[in-house]
């Protein structure tokens, strides 16, 4: 994989627990701001959106069925990734949303968040 991979929750999404209602994802939504905030940013960025039901596909394609929890950035061959990433089956990523919006300043050259 030649860029790195950023996976988010669809927004709008429904959950069966509140049927009729529509949700977005906390831990998605300052990722959303961020990459809004400046779309000429992340040539080096994959970004996909996959639906909430489980299982999702792309992330256990790309991980496995234990590591399903969106966001996640799974790291591509460009760079190294930083001490801090977990590994599955061979590939590096974090899940954690304060260390994706860091890593996305500091991979891809979108603003800090303070």
């Amino acid at each position: 994989m030649a860029n790195d991979r950023l996976i988010l929750l669809q927004p709008g999404f429904s959950d069966a627990k509140y049927p009729g209602e529509q949700f977005v994802c906390i831990d998605c939504l300052p990722i959303e701001g961020l990459l809004a905030s400046d779309p000429t940013r992340g040539a080096q960025l994959d970004v996909e959106r996959v639906a909430f039901a489980r299982p999702r596909a792309a992330v256990v394609a790309a991980l496995d069925a234990d590591h399903q929890g969106l966001p996640v950035l799974i790291f591509g061959d460009g760079l190294p990734p930083p001490p801090d990433a977990q590994t599955v089956n061979g590939r590096h990523f974090v899940s954690d949303p304060r260390r994706i919006l860091a890593l996305l300043a500091e991979r891809h050259g979108f603003f800090k968040v303070h």
